[in-house]
Formats: C-alpha cells, sequence, structure tokens
C-alpha cells in the first residue's frame, strides 16, 4: 500500500459500452406465446440491466410490478444543476416512505408502509440508463391476484389506448426488451453478453464517482492539511487506468485521540446504507466525556470485500498497527468479511441502535406493527438472562405469526453478536443501547445528507469537527472548574464528583438515585467468599405504569469484587444502582479503584502514557515521536488554557523551548 498524488485529473468517465447480438428484441407484440411467458416470468431487475431511456427503465420495472401486484412512482430524481438534465433516478414501491400529517380534522388514513423495494437508475455515457442497485424484498403483502388499481398500471393502459385502433378492446402491452447487461447474471439469463465483457464492465464501476474538480479538491486539501498539519495521514487507492477507487485520511486529533480511546470503535457505514451520494465511511470512538470522536474516515469506491480491506488496513497503518479490542458495525457482510480478515483478535459485535433503527421499515408494514414493536423491545432490552430473551423471542413470533419473516429470521440467526443479553462480557463504553429510548446520532448528523457532494463535504467537514472540538474544549474546562452539584448523601456521589468528568457523573449520579428505587435487598446464597443477593427494583414500563423487576447480584467479600446482572458496567462502564445497594449493604463506604475506568476522568489525559497502549511500535519513527511529544504537549495547553498568568507562563516556557531546539544540530547519524 503506497501513498499516491494524483498530478493531474483523472479520467473518472464510464467504460466503452459492450455490444449485445441481435437487435434485443425479447417479444414482438404478434407473438402471444411470447407475450405470455413474459406475464408468467417477467425478468427480475438485475443490477447492470440497460435501457435506452428513462421511459424504458421505468416501463421495464412498472411491468415487473404490474405482474407482482405492486405498483410503483418515480421517489427521487438528481439533476444537473445546469442543463437540468435527470442523471439519476429512484423507482420506488408505491408504499415506500410515509404521507406527511395532514392538519385537516378527517386526514385520509395511512396506506404506505416505508416498503424498501425499489430500484435505482443512473445516466451512463449521457446515453443509456443503467440499474445500479436493487431491493426485492417488500414489508407488506404482495400478490397480483388482489385486484388493485395503481396509477403506474393506469398509464399502462393509457399508453395502449394510444397504440392500439379504437375498433378493438384495450388490452395491456407487454413488450420486454432483452435489455443488455453488465453483470454475469444479465437478465434471468436471457442476454447474449460474453462473459469476459460484463466482468471487465463491472470493474470500471468499481471506483468513486467524481465529478469535475472532485479529484483535485480532494488532493489539493489533503496538500494544504499536510502543510499545516505535519501529522496528518492519507492515503489514495488508484486502479491501473487512474480511476480513484478508494481515500483513507485522519488528522493529528484523530490519531492522537485513538492513542487514548482505543478500546472500543464503531465503523459507521450510514451514508452507504442509505445510498449517499458520497460513499462516507468513518471511524468513531468515545473520549472521556462520552462524546463520539472522530477517529479517521474515507471514502470506499465498491462495495466488496476488498475494497473494505484496503480502507481496515489504511486505518490500522494510520493507527500505528494498534488494533481496538472492540468493534461495532451494521450488518453488512463484506464489511463483516473485512473486519474478520483484518482485526481477527478484535470482539466484532452489530450495532443494535441500527438495527432498530430499521423495525419501522421492515416491519411498518405488518398488521399489528405497534403491539410487535413493543413486544420486540421488550424481549431485546427487558430480557436479563438468555433463557428470557428466547422465551420472549419465540412467543413473539408465534403470537403474531412471524415465522416466514426473513429480517426477523436473519436477525434471530445473528442474535449472539448485537442482543445485548449475549453481549454481557464486552465492554462497550456507552456505545450500545441498553434501553428502547435511548438514542444516538451519527459524528456528521446534519453536517451530511443525501445529496451532498464531494467538494461540500470537504468544506463542512472542517466546519464539523472545529465545533466537536469546541464542545470537548468547553466540556475539559466545566469538568476542571466547575464544582459539580451533589444530590444526595451518599458517600459514592461525593467520591466520584471528585474524579469523573461532568458529563460522566451526570450518569453515575442518575444511578445513585436510582438507589432509592430499590428496596428489599437480601441475601439468597453463599458459596465460599461468593455471596448472591436480590435487589427489587420499581421501574416504569409502558404507560406510566410500574413493575417491580429482580435483580440478582454477585458479591466477592474477599476482593471485594461485584458485578449485576443488568452488566451496566459493561455496557457504559460505571457501576449500577444495584451493585452500589450491595456495596452499601455491606458496609462498604467508598467503590473500589477498580470500578473506577480512567478513561472516564478528568485528568486522563494528563496521566496517560503513550507507551502502555502502543506496544510493539517503532519509538524512533518519526509518526511515534510526533504522537507522543504531542500527547505530552495537550497537558501543557490545557493547564496554560485555564487562567491569564497560566496563560502567559506557557507561552514563554514553550517559547525557551524552541530556542533551545533550534540551538540543537541535528546528526545524520542518529536517524531512525
Amino acid at each position: 500500500m503506497e501513498e499516491v498524488c494524483l498530478n493531474s485529473e483523472p479520467i473518472f468517465d464510464e467504460c466503452d459500452d459492450y455490444e449485445v447480438d441481435g437487435d434485443g428484441a425479447f417479444v414482438d407484440n404478434g407473438n402471444e406465446s411470447g407475450e405470455a411467458q413474459s406475464k408468467k416470468n417477467p425478468p427480475l431487475p438485475t443490477v447492470g440491466l440497460e435501457f435506452d431511456s428513462f421511459d424504458e427503465a421505468y416501463d421495464f420495472y412498472n411491468v415487473y410490478a404490474k405482474e407482482l401486484g405492486f405498483g410503483i412512482r418515480v421517489s427521487n430524481s438528481w439533476f444537473r444543476s445546469k442543463r437540468k438534465e435527470r442523471y439519476r433516478a429512484k423507482l420506488s414501491c408505491s408504499s415506500a416512505g410515509f404521507k406527511k400529517k395532514s392538519e385537516a380534522n378527517n386526514p385520509r388514513p395511512e396506506t404506505r408502509t416505508g416498503c424498501p423495494a425499489m430500484i435505482i437508475i443512473r445516466l451512463v455515457d449521457t446515453k443509456r440508463w443503467r440499474i445500479v442497485e436493487v431491493e426485492l424484498e417488500h414489508n407488506h403483502p404482495v400478490n397480483p391476484q388482489i385486484t388493485r388499481f395503481y396509477k403506474s398500471h393506469k398509464k399502462m393502459i393509457l399508453a395502449a389506448k394510444k397504440a392500439q385502433p379504437q375498433l378493438h378492446p384495450v388490452t395491456e402491452v407487454h413488450t420486454i426488451k432483452l435489455y443488455r447487461s453488465t453483470t454475469l447474471n444479465g437478465c434471468s439469463g436471457c442476454s447474449n453478453v460474453d462473459q469476459r465483457e460484463g466482468i471487465s464492465s463491472v470493474d470500471h464501476l468499481k471506483h468513486l464517482e467524481l465529478k469535475d474538480g472532485d479529484g483535485h479538491a480532494l488532493y489539493n486539501y489533503f496538500c494544504r492539511m499536510k502543510l499545516t498539519n505535519p501529522n496528518f495521514f492519507y492515503l489514495m487507492d488508484l486502479d491501473n487506468d487512474g480511476h480513484l477507487r478508494n481515500v483513507f485520511w485522519a488528522d493529528a486529533r484523530s490519531r492522537t485521540t485513538y492513542s487514548y480511546f482505543c478500546d472500543t470503535i464503531t465503523i459507521d457505514t450510514t451514508c452507504l446504507t442509505n445510498r449517499y451520494e458520497i460513499p462516507l465511511i468513518s471511524f468513531v470512538g468515545v473520549n472521556h466525556h462520552g462524546q463520539s470522536v472522530l477517529l479517521g474516515c474515507g471514502f470506499v469506491g465498491f462495495e466488496s470485500v476488498e475494497c473494505f480491506v484496503w480502507i481496515l488496513k489504511a486505518w490500522l497503518q494510520c493507527m500505528l498497527g494498534c488494533s481496538p479490542q472492540v468493534i461495532i458495525t451494521d450488518q453488512n457482510k463484506t464489511l463483516v468479511a473485512a473486519v474478520t480478515e483484518v482485526f481477527p483478535k478484535a470482539c466484532h459485535c452489530y450495532s443494535t441502535w441500527y438495527i432498530m433503527q430499521r423495525v419501522p421499515e421492515k416491519l411498518g408494514g405488518l398488521e399489528g406493527y405497534e403491539t410487535i414493536r413493543s413486544q420486540l423491545n421488550k424481549t431485546i432490552f427487558s430480557s436479563l438472562k438468555i433463557a428470557e430473551f428466547e422465551t420472549s423471542w419465540t412467543n413473539m413470533i408465534k403470537h403474531n405469526a412471524l415465522g416466514d419473516n426473513k429480517w426477523l429470521q436473519s436477525l434471530y440467526e445473528d442474535r449472539t453478536l448485537w442482543a445485548p443479553v449475549y453481549l454481557k462480557d464486552i465492554f462497550f463504553a456507552g456505545m450500545v443501547p441498553i434501553d428502547a429510548n435511548e438514542s444516538f446520532k451519527t459524528f456528521f448528523d446534519g453536517y451530511v445528507h443525501k445529496h451532498t457532494s464531494f467538494k461540500e463535504f470537504l468544506d463542512k467537514y472542517d466546519l464539523a469537527l472545529h465545533r466537536k472540538y469546541h464542545k470537548v474544549s468547553v466540556a475539559d474546562l466545566e469538568s476542571r472548574n466547575l464544582s459539580l452539584e451533589l444530590k444526595t448523601r451518599c458517600n459514592f456521589e461525593l467520591q466520584l464528583s471528585k474524579v469523573y468528568t461532568k458529563d460522566i457523573f451526570s450518569k453515575f449520579q442518575s444511578e445513585v438515585e436510582g438507589m432509592y428505587s430499590c428496596f428489599n435487598t437480601r441475601q439468597v446464597s453463599v458459596n465460599g467468599p461468593i455471596v448472591t443477593y436480590i435487589v427489587k427494583e420499581r421501574i416504569e414500563v409502558e404507560g406510566n405504569e410500574k413493575e417491580v423487576k429482580y435483580f440478582e447480584v454477585l458479591y466477592e467479600t474477599t476482593e471485594v469484587d461485584i458485578r449485576c446482572i443488568c452488566s451496566l458496567f459493561n455496557y457504559k462502564g460505571y457501576l449500577c444502582r444495584h451493585a452500589l445497594n450491595v456495596l452499601n449493604y455491606n458496609g462498604v463506604e467508598e467503590i473500589p479503584a477498580r470500578y473506577i475506568l480512567p478513561r472516564w476522568c478528568k485528568d486522563f489525559k494528563r496521566r496517560y502514557l503513550l507507551g502502555q497502549s502502543l506496544s510493539n511500535t517503532n519509538m524512533y519513527s518519526s509518526s511515534y515521536q510526533y504522537s507522543h511529544i504531542l500527547n505530552c504537549a495537550l497537558p501543557v495547553v490545557e493547564e496554560g488554557a485555564q487562567s491569564q498568568e497560566r496563560y502567559k507562563l506557557a507561552l514563554q516556557e514553550l517559547e525557551k523551548l524552541l530556542n533551545k531546539l533550534n540551538l540543537v544540530e541535528d546528526n545524520p547519524n542518529n536517524d531512525g
């Protein structure tokens, strides 16, 4: 893997067309048997199918929809701003999305279900339209036997009226071409495209779809950052034809931040999943305030294992080979394969939050959706034991007749990778939800939308980071200078008010206050030094009702080890109210040091030693030395910003140090 530069604008045009033998006609209007066959087995929408016009692509999908029993509509269109020429479109099931809420007295009932079924077509070579993405699954029943008149099917009748003499009754005309395909699968086996040509054409799609000037904008941005920020890291991946395939970069702040917080990361592929214009992938961690921090990002030209492996290896190289302990991703199978290859020792899990975000899309069209959603939430977030989860899941499936739901089947098969009850022994640093009402935001939320261009993103990237860093600085100052308000007389609260950052202390404080909703702490068994307690708690459920739950807490008397079945300590990094109750019950006045994680402490950066985190690195490399000096200097910067006197003193001492460094003559024989 080499760091490469773009000396000139690469050619980002589509590849040449591939000819199809014959005129491509599948059926002519006089061939009734052919027409009947096409109606019986309409060609499946397939990535790579090409059409001579937008209307042909629309008609193809409309015929397919008619045969399966659903309507379609154009849900999105992309136009070139200067020429107002459409170059991309999304054709969706008519049940896609949801209607805007009406303020009328008697609004029409909601008929849409948020159905994900669709195709996306794109103009190639300014001549033909190609299918570039397909989703065939619906979240509602479709049946051609059910008679329903869709608007899109009405267009077929009107077109037939114009085309046929008025002396004969109107019949639907299903003229289906053998559309050219750039994939090996072709059009349900109907294509004559040479296989070698198909492979070549697909290869040309495995790069970033940059517009005029985007390549230069990226390269110029990286050059500018490298000049102003020597520890800025970037890699560009070019294919043999000079197309920009993948890009990765991280600034000095991201690299330093990772040296502190390298335990748990999320690989965010929201832009890829939602098909944004920029194929952005972000590496995100959590700092000592519980805030999301950027650890690097890139653009992926094609969602393949090869491209994901390149991005992951680039990030690992940037972070000096230091692998995280826990990696959270969505359910993208190609990304999962790449993570397994590049990080074989890391614990890999699926994002529970991402899965819950997809529930309305996948289940919203089902009868009794609200009941299903409520039961699903209870199964996922209220199960304290694996047996409870299994029983609750089985009951939910059986009660709602969901045994044939493929999405729920796949979730159940992967349950050990995302369901909280299976992940109790993994430290997540607060990056997974343990409550149905817990919400998360992506790092670039509010800065990136579906049509954000590469150039626009580069402008917003600096703005987003500036605002995020400002929040970190404010949180640092508040944690150091503000005296935190105590809400109870519990010594645990007083103890950690002196240690934790403000935001983390606020979360822990909720657990201290929650101790008062717990009652009837009682010992149930003794096994040598290990004592088992049951703690009862009144918790709120849906409808503001309360129910009593039983929490099992194990307490080891000799080492003062404690563990609650809720596993809040592993999920969030601080003790839960149930464990605090048992400690208090046993007369323990201070929380043991092992349960006060340094990563949540206000002085964590100051006492952190880089060498403990980055073993196996070359201590004589310039990148290591840069990161080490930067880490050591950050506490000086933070302390110097506390007051005017400290600010002046820090500047004076830094000036003295710079003068000394300028007097040192570099010896080339000592270079690493």
